[in-house]
């Protein structure tokens, strides 16, 4: 299931003295299948852009298609609850979204919430809590008594079972150690290799490195660069002109670069970069 962006604009507060343009005009396409990754600055955009997937936000001009669905600047909720099961939003500290009193019943309300029985929800809850490495001894627990990772996982859990065919992420990792992160990123990788099209909000260039099969690059509210991880960060001056970097392994290559090693292409992982090492 792909989704069109066609010269999207979007006004926070339009028509108030408080309104702010946080949109100008964005043309893109999320490839069905792809890892998409969508990186700048805060305030560039990018969250706006990730509720407009699932039409918490209206655009206030141009059109976001997705799959057979057409949200408008004129589409009003009713007509758009479909695709929010389509489109699974994972917002950033989603742990703040979990509420019910065991964390089985938290994870069964969406399905349920869309007409599923209770005895099928609970079912589809079981499998997406496993999925995402919750065991059953945690089922009848309150949410609220786990560590802050595993509600993270809760959480994720809760919008999986709503079964979408695309999963947006805004910073799924932020506030995690470094195992909970690598955890969660093999999560969704695996996921993206089972089929599902997974948009990923991130700060982190290794990470769209990594994983991504496609990068979008916001500033200001303008889409300024796309492209395939692999060639955006050939083009580190750029890349460190508006504050974003490269991966970590592209910037010592960068560095070895400029005392005489010479790189056909600049390895963006640590992978790329031992078998160039290897065969040089």
């Amino acid at each position: 299931m792909g989704i069109t962006l066609q010269q999207v604009d979007y006004t926070y507060q339009a028509n108030t003295p408080f309104e702010g343009r946080a949109l100008f005009g964005v043309d893109l396409e999320i490839v069905d299948g792809s890892f998409t990754a969508l990186i700048g600055h805060t305030g560039s955009g990018k969250s706006t852009i990730l509720q407009l997937l699932n039409g918490l936000n209206i655009p206030t001009a141009g059109t976001v298609l997705i799959d057979e669905f057409c949200i408008t600047p004129t589409s009003v909720n009713k007509d758009i609850k479909q695709v929010r099961k389509k489109v699974g939003l994972v917002f950033q500290f989603p742990e703040s979204q979990v509420f019910e009193e065991t964390v089985l019943k938290d994870v069964a309300f969406g399905p349920q919430n869309f007409g599923v029985s209770k005895e099928e929800a609970e079912a589809i809850a079981r499998e997406k809590l496993a999925l995402v490495g919750i065991t059953e001894d945690l089922f009848d627990r309150s949410p609220f008594e786990l560590s802050g990772g595993q509600m993270r996982r809760v959480a994720i859990a809760g919008i999986l079972a709503m079964e979408p065919k695309v999963l947006v992420l805004d910073e799924p990792t932020a506030g995690l150690d470094p195992v909970g992160r690598r955890e969660l990123m093999s999560i969704f990788k695996e996921l993206h290799q089972a089929g599902m099209t997974v948009v990923l909000v991130t700060h982190l260039m290794d990470d769209v490195a990594n994983f991504a099969t496609h990068v979008f690059i916001m500033e200001s509210g303008k889409l300024v660069k796309s492209g395939c991880p692999r060639d955006v960060f050939q083009e580190v001056d750029f890349m460190e002109s508006i504050q974003l970097g490269v991966p970590k392994i592209t910037k010592f290559a960068a560095n070895l670069e400029r005392r005489g090693f010479v790189f056909e292409r600049l390895p963006i992982t640590i992978d790329e970069f031992v078998e160039v090492i290897a065969h040089g």
